[in-house]
């Protein structure tokens, strides 16, 4: 019949030849498997993350051969390397950019937290700026973080709520950045 999680929902109901689920269940799921996703690299966490793109541990499995270098057309900003301060503006102006959904991983300690450039020009973590979704730790992350970094983003992704982004938590969050929430959206 159908499997129960563990609140009780009901995930998916199956019959000969039809199967009945939610209808966030399978936008989770399509939006998970075709990510678009932005590199914004700089330093040696951008080499690494280069190195996932290789044949060797291969993004694509996760529908994301595709790199988008527009922010319009991304839904996935990768953050990987040290941020200055002087290019912290350029990096909110991408992400402000992005259309909703969209979500942020941040690799490598530089990105999380400065890293060991604890001086006045680094910016001590890109989570002051905007707002980050998965952190992955190292200096620099070895390929298969970077690839749990992105499966955590999918789990996240694929679990996320349709409603999430208009729910008062978010915009709370987004005023929290001084992100102005797009009104039109939500008609």
């Amino acid at each position: 019949m159908g499997k129960i999680t563990s609140d009780g929902d009901v995930e998916a109901i199956n019959y000969d030849g039809f199967q009945l689920t939610k209808l966030d269940k399978v936008i989770g799921a399509a939006r998970s498997n075709s990510m678009w996703p932005l590199p914004f690299a700089t330093s040696c966490c951008g080499i690494e993350f280069m190195a996932t793109m290789g044949s060797n541990y291969d993004v694509a499995r996760f529908g994301m051969e595709r790199m988008s270098f527009s922010p319009r057309q991304a839904d996935l900003l990768i953050v990987a390397g040290t941020i200055s301060k002087k290019l912290g503006p350029i990096l909110r102006q991408v992400y402000e950019q992005m259309a909703e959904p969209k979500w942020v991983l941040s690799v490598g300690a530089c990105a999380n937290t400065g890293g060991i450039f604890d001086t006045y020009s680094v910016l001590q973590g890109i989570d002051r700026i905007i707002p980050v979704d998965v952190y992955v730790p190292g200096c620099p992350p070895r390929p298969e973080q970077i690839l749990d970094g992105i499966m955590n983003i999918h789990e996240l992704v694929k679990n996320e709520s349709l409603r999430r982004r208009y729910s008062d938590q978010y915009k709370d969050l987004m005023s929290n950045y001084n992100i102005e929430s797009n009104e039109s959206d939500e008609q």
